[in-house]
């Protein structure tokens, strides 16, 4: 039976048990939610938390049909909630079942929920079917009439087979968000009945977008400032290939283009975007030499590569393919050669005519690549400084770099500490074999707003790149990172528990985003979570991470009472010592550590440019929130 196989082996079916497997159970229903909408039939689609942290879907599309499938010798409403890929046991006039990312659309989900019940709507009659695991509990039933018409699921998922069962409202208004861009027109809900507001309604929201991507863009680079006014929009077929992208220069130093093929994000890119830059690449360079705007960097004899046209560039590709070869270490990798012949003629032929028509804006593009080209010519410089000093002899360490013993990268761990006083104490702390400690002076640069020689100039900065041991672009002048020679495979960033240590943490996250992505999608990157309290009476003593762990310390030995109880509030790593440093911070066998995950790159991408400004607070809440909270030591 196929609920024994997803049920066994789970991960290789929804990608992993955690917190992104639960979440993608969602995804997966909402897929065929959204296959209903691309066809035509559905334009409302409802996400519900439930009080119990079940899951309820409805839409109202033409509804899973009911009829006996001739193979099977049951219901089809039961084949698509029972077989794995069942979509393709339909004719393709009928019904088509979402694959989303794994392929395996609901009956995955459905094995691996301690109940799911299906309602269908359709042709006036109301039937229903529940399941346990996968396995249905009675035939299908007609249990009613109704004037509405549509699919309904609701699913509570197996808390034994996933390691985090509770559901977090922003990763699901996330995808939310990013499915109402993506498909223009469609209104998506999220209602949370797991708390009530102030008001005594439920937390909801309504996502919608009547211009799709042109939206998502202006989305993502709300924070920035616009170099061009307008989003450059296309949308258009070619050779069957639906292909929509929108674009936008800003005057950032980074390059943010994010890449969707069936509404799945392709974060390891793949034909679709190698199109999209070799039609931007060679319309951007055609036009500027045709136009005579490249005389500066001739006689300065500076080569224009690929990357000085996508610098501040925010770029959103959307397209549609009838049968997606997906390849790459997570499978988010599009592999179809005939799409890179389709992209790149519709960016040609859409940015050729944009350029024309508006050639202030195009003069103020190639203004931009220009000195783009002329940057890197200076950050080559500024990189071979980097790249001089050999990372893995002794004395190309920085000087502050107190290393390990241990050459193994995956037991070895580097701490970015706040200031020379906690360093000095993290050092004294440390277990010398595979805990190195590089102290940092103050706030690093902000990255967001630098270009890259000016962030290379850091030294700051290059001591990060230096004792990590990774190198920085190839021969061809790339921004690509090489990690093969990382010295560490736990990156720590250990700051106070306060603002400015908050704004640190911040700062540093930024740098990986932007610099080291590599090192965040790996999950090498983490924060280190000191406690804020030190509570004891007599000779009983607990450390607090929380106001609320502070008041269970006062109840639990001061019968609520604050008489006799002392609180050592923290304000620093520096007033601890070495040994309650170690206790609570750095034993792997106490601490808590918060990985840094990119759950969403374009909402990432918009926060990081967002939390650049001058307001504290919406840092220090993201630092709170945004990191994934695991004792990854348990």
């Amino acid at each position: 039976m196929n609920e024994e196989a997803v049920r066994k082996r789970p991960a290789m079916y929804i990608g992993d048990t955690s917190l992104k497997g639960l979440h993608h159970l969602v995804y997966e229903v909402v897929d065929n939610s959204i296959d209903e909408a691309m066809a035509g039939y559905c334009d409302i689609i409802h996400v519900t938390i439930n009080e119990d942290n079940s899951i309820k879907v409805t839409d109202n599309g033409r509804g899973i049909p009911v009829d006996m499938h001739e193979k099977e010798g049951k219901s089809a409403l039961e084949v698509v909630m029972t077989v794995l890929h069942a979509g393709g046991k339909f004719d393709k006039g009928s019904y088509k079942v979402s694959g989303g990312l794994h392929g395996v659309g609901v009956s995955c989900v459905n094995a691996l929920s301690t109940k799911l019940r299906v309602e269908v709507a359709r042709d006036r009659k109301l039937y229903a079917q529940d399941y346990s695991c996968g396995i249905p509990l009675a035939p299908v039933a007609e249990v009613g009439e109704t004037d509405r018409q549509g699919t309904s699921v609701t699913f509570l998922p197996d808390n034994t087979i996933f390691s985090e069962s509770v559901y977090k409202y922003d990763i699901l208004a996330n995808r939310l968000r990013e499915l109402a861009y993506l498909n223009a027109g469609i209104t998506l809900t999220l209602t949370d009945k797991r708390e009530l507001q102030e008001d005594g309604s439920y937390k909801k929201e309504v996502f919608f977008s009547k211009e799709g991507l042109k939206e998502f863009v202006e989305y993502i680079d709300e924070s920035r400032e616009n170099l061009i006014e307008q989003v450059i929009h296309i949308s258009t077929e070619k050779n069957g290939i639906p292909v929509e992208i929108a674009l936008l220069y800003n005057t950032s130093y980074n390059e943010n283009i994010h890449s969707y093929v069936n509404n799945i994000n392709t974060i390891e890119g793949g034909t679709h975007l190698t199109g999209f830059r070799r039609g931007l690449t060679r319309t951007l360079k055609k036009y500027a030499e045709d136009n005579k705007l490249l005389e500066k960097l001739e006689k300065a004899k500076i080569e224009i590569s690929g990357d000085d046209f996508r610098e501040g560039l925010t770029a959103i590709i959307s397209i549609k393919v009838a049968e997606p070869q997906f390849e790459g270490q997570t499978k988010t990798k599009l592999g179809n050669n005939e799409v890179m012949g389709s992209v790149e003629m519709a960016v040609s032929e859409a940015l050729g005519n944009y350029l024309e028509e508006n050639p202030k804006d195009a003069r103020t593009i190639v203004d931009k690549v220009v000195l783009a080209a002329t940057a890197r010519h200076a950050a080559r410089k500024a990189r071979e400084l980097v790249q001089r000093k050999s990372p893995l002899s002794g004395g190309g360490l920085p000087g502050k770099l107190a290393d390990c013993s241990s050459k193994d990268p995956q037991k070895c761990e580097l701490f970015l500490v706040e200031g020379d006083s906690a360093g000095g104490t993290a050092k004294q702390g440390r277990s010398r074999e595979y805990q190195a400690i590089l102290p940092l002076r103050g706030k690093i640069l902000n990255v967001e707003k630098a270009m890259q020689h000016k962030v290379l100039d850091s030294e700051e900065i290059r001591n990060i790149y230096t004792a990590l041991g990774v190198t920085i672009g190839t021969e061809d002048d790339s921004k690509e990172l090489n990690l093969s020679k990382l010295r560490y495979h736990k990156v720590i960033i250990m700051t106070d528990a306060d603002v400015d240590g908050s704004h640190i943490a911040t700062l540093l996250m930024t740098f990986f985003f932007r610099h080291m992505k590599e090192i965040v999608e790996q999950g090498y990157l983490y924060i280190a979570t000191p406690p804020l309290y030190r509570c004891y009476k007599g000779k009983v003593e607990e450390y607090c991470w929380t106001e609320q762990q502070r008041q269970a310390f006062i109840e639990k030995y001061g019968g609520g009472s604050e008489a006799g109880i002392h609180t050592q509030r923290y304000k620093g790593l520096g007033e601890m010592n070495e040994i309650q440093l170690w206790d609570t911070t750095m034993n792997p066998d106490n601490r808590t550590l918060r990985q840094v995950t990119i759950e969403n790159a374009a909402t990432a991408d918009h926060v990081f440019s967002m939390l650049m400004g001058d307001d504290v607070a919406p840092r220090r809440q993201f630092i709170e929130q945004n990191a994934t909270y695991a004792n990854i030591d348990a």
